[in-house]
Parts: C-alpha cells; structure tokens; sequence
C-alpha cells in the first residue's frame, strides 16, 4: 500500500483545509509515515456545518424507506472496501487486523440496523383532554456533531452516526487525530451515496477543529465517545454557547467479579478476551480489574497470566499477532506512567510490566500485555483507566467489602459476573453501579442492546433504540375541536 491521503468532505466534495496544512500519519508500530491528512481549521468546520445546516431540511424530508435505502446502499459501498479501509486503519492505529475487519462489519450491521428501526420512530396520542384530539411529532434536531475516538475511528465515524442520518438529520464528523486516515478516506464512499452536505468530515485538532464544531450555534446535538476530562470540557464549551443536548461514552475502569463456583479456566479465558489485548486494551469496555473470590484466586490469577503470557506481539497487519502497539506517542507515555516501580509497589508483577525487547520493538509505541496480582483499593493502578494493556487482580473473601471495592471508582460503565447462582448473579448485578452489566461474559456489544455509563462514565446510552430517540426533538400537538 503507497502513500494515503486523506482530504475532507465538506459538502459533497473532498478538499484540501482551507490553510492547505497537512498533518503526517504515523505508523504507530514503527513511527514511519504513511500517509498524509488534511489539516481542518474552525474556518473549514464552519464551511461544513454551514453545508449541513442547509442539506439537513430537505433529507429530514424525504420518506423513511428512501432514507433508509440510501443508509443500506452506503453500507453495501462500504462493504466492497472493507478490506482496503481495515489496512488503512491497521496502518494508521496500530490495531491488529483480524478484529478491525470484525469492527467493519460491525459497522455494515448497524448501517442495517438503524435503517430497518427508522420507521418505528413515532409519536403518541394522549387524552389530555376528551374534546380535542392531542398528540406528538418527533422532529430531527437538525446538525449533529460527532467526535470520534482514536481505538475504532471508522467504525465511530459511521455507526455511532447511523441512527442520526436514519432520522433525518445531517452530521459533522471530526475523526481523531492521532489515527484520521480511515475516517477520511470513507469521505471517498459516502459522497458517492449520500446527498452532499448530510454527511461531512473534518479532520483537525480539538482545540481548532473540535472546539468550533462544539461551540457552534447550529450544532444542538453532540455526541462523544473519549476521556472523562475531553467529556467535562465538552460540555462546558458547549454550555457556554447554547443550550445542547450533548451524549458522553467515557472512560471506564471495569470490574469483573469471580465467584468461588466459577470455573477457573473458562473465568480466565473471558478475563482476558475481555481486556481487549487485540486492542491494545485501548477500549473504555475493557475489565481491567479482576476481583476473584481467595478460595480460587491463585489458580484463576495463574490461568490469567499464563494466557497473557502468550500474546504474540508483532505486526498489527500479520494474522497470527494478538496485539500490536499504543496508539500514539504520548497514549504511550501515559501507559508506562502506571509500570513504574514506586506505582506498583506492594502488586505481584506476573507478566509483562516494560517495552518488549527486539529490533522489532526498537521503534514504536509498544508495551507488554501485562497482568499485577495483588493489586489494592489505593493503588493507581486500581483507580484510574489506564487504556491500556495493563490488568489489576485482586483477592476478595467478604461479599459486602468486594460490592464496596467494584463500586469505589469515579467510573460506571460496565461489569462482568462469573458465577453459577443465577440468585447471586442477579443480586450482585443489582447493586453494581454500571451501565452495562455481563454474566458469565465480558464485554461485548449485541445489536439492539443500550451501552453507555453511570457517573463519569457519561450520560445518555448508545446502540440501541434509545440512541436513535436521542436524535429526535419532541413538539406537542393540540388541536381544539
């Protein structure tokens, strides 16, 4: 694969940045380039919004099925590039290649989704009064804004947008930074299929680009998937301006809690699956806290490190590698931040814990999967998301104190339950404060099915019905008879 450019999709129509600056991409497992993306000013993002600001009347107006076609057609161009798109993003991220086609189809699946769910988006009547007829229309917000992050840029750019566009409104993109050459070749596909101006992306940094989509007066809907601090920031950049409904999926530091009557190995082996190492466990999803009951500790905690243990790290493009490198250079320095000695100290090192050695790995972002045992309530490494491969495991023996120790973060998203009792399943899922909760799994998203958090770990949900509602505005209809 040469050279890739990526340009921006401003109105149908892929140019340049309005400065004609550049940002070179790095291959983030040997620090080379590879391509080249179109640098976005304020200037280009509000030639953008202008754009859907003018297209998104006349797409909320077309009827649902025509919509909805033209969402199936953009699926299916999709699908004939998913392999090209899939390197581009391996390239460009440093994720390994097997399951970004996984998140590729993934993407073509809600496509899908939110097309067939369109129709089922209507009002109500209500006897509000027994004279006159009373009811709902549900109405498009108009432009939404899109902020992506860096661990599926693709993937986010398209199907966390799907459910907007079904709707009827226009979107504004504005990919990640660090990884933006995936995002902005699919401009490519999208102009073929939809109608200029509904769909545009804007690559730039979040200090130009992103803080004029977000302080935008035209823009009431945003949607972000990052950090904690990118999320508080966001919304008071937005407040500042406007009244905006703005939907947060942040960070997570997620427990996953092992019953004694589980079975070790297959605990274990979901642990694992569940740290996302194929991502670097660069996913907000990931269970990087593993409680498991002291009757069974030593031996799933072993189980655990042994599978850690045989990751295969190398290139992110080979089949056969399990994970490949942090995303960028500064992602990496953060990661390293938590394997320092004095931030360890008192955890039971069991696999991994520096930068692996090898020509391979002289440049580059990597670090070793790694799993700490006995890690406490105190530790950083217990307490703040890491995104990372870094997994903390810990002993419990008293129901009422673990309950205590899974909750005792700033963070909400998910949980995982390993047990037979589905009494104690039950029970526990109940008391634990997280958006989504997994029994004898991990993390996984099922088509239909809400995903977002409690706390800081945002608000609104995502992936399911509920999102494509939170792009509908609810107008009140009296008719007095």
């Amino acid at each position: 694969m040469g050279q890739i450019e990526g340009r921006l999709l401003i109105d149908g129509a892929l140019v340049e940045s309005e400065s004609g600056r550049w940002e070179p991409s790095l291959n983030p497992a040997n620090e080379e380039v590879i391509g080249r993306a179109a640098l976005g000013s304020a200037a280009d993002m509000d030639r953008a919004i202008d754009a859907a600001r003018r297209a998104w009347p006349d797409w909320a107006a077309r009827d649902v099925d025509e919509r909805a076609e033209i969402l199936r057609q953009f699926g299916d161009r999709l699908a004939e590039r998913f392999d090209e798109l899939a390197r581009i993003e391996v390239l460009d991220s440093g994720n390994t290649l097997k399951p970004t086609l996984h998140a590729m189809d993934e993407t073509l699946k809600t496509l899908r989704f939110y097309a067939g769910l369109a129709p089922a988006m209507r009002g109500e009547t209500i006897p509000a009064s027994h004279r006159n007829l009373h009811m709902t229309l549900l109405e498009p917000y108009g432009v939404v804004g899109r902020i992506a992050a860096y661990n599926h840029p693709a993937l986010f750019s398209v199907a966390r947008t799907a459910a907007a566009l079904a709707v009827g409104n226009a979107v504004v993109v504005k990919p990640p930074e660090t990884s933006p050459l995936s995002a902005l070749v699919l401009g490519e596909v999208a102009r073929e299929v939809l109608p200029p101006g509904v769909f545009n992306i804007v690559n730039g940094t979040g200090p130009e680009a992103g803080a004029a989509l977000v302080r935008h007066p035209d823009v009431k809907r945003l949607a972000l998937i990052g950090s904690v601090p990118t999320g508080r920031a966001i919304q008071r950049a937005a407040a500042e301006v406007a009244v905006k409904h703005v939907t947060l999926e942040l960070g997570g530091k997620n427990p996953m809690i092992v019953f004694p009557d589980a079975d070790p190995d297959k605990a274990a082996a979901s642990a694992v699956r569940g740290m996302n190492f194929a991502w670097q466990g660069q996913s907000c999803g990931s269970n990087s806290r593993v409680l498991v009951h002291r009757d069974i500790y030593e031996d799933v905690l072993r189980r655990i490190s042994d599978r850690v243990a045989a990751l295969r790290l190398g290139d992110p493009m080979a089949p056969d590698t399990d994970m490949g490198p942090i995303n960028n250079a500064r992602s990496h320095a953060h990661v390293m931040s938590f394997l320092d000695a004095e931030q360890t100290r008192g955890a039971r090192l069991m696999t991994g814990g520096k930068r692996p050695a090898g020509a391979a790995f002289a440049k580059g972002y990597w670090v070793e999967p790694t799993v700490y045992g006995d890690v406490t309530p105190a530790m950083r490494l217990w307490r703040e998301e890491i995104f990372g491969p870094v997994m903390a495991v810990a002993p419990w023996d008293d129901y009422g104190a673990m309950i205590a120790d899974a909750n005792d973060t700033s963070y909400g998203l998910s949980a995982a339950i390993w047990t037979n009792d589905i009494t104690t399943a039950l029970a526990t899922a109940r008391r634990l404060r997280a958006g989504s909760i997994f029994v004898n799994g991990s993390n996984t998203h099922f088509v239909g099915m809400p995903w977002g958090g409690f706390k800081n770990s945002g608000v609104d949900r995502e992936e399911g019905i509920e999102e494509m509602r939170s792009y509908l505005e609810t107008k009140a209809l009296n008719i007095l008879l």
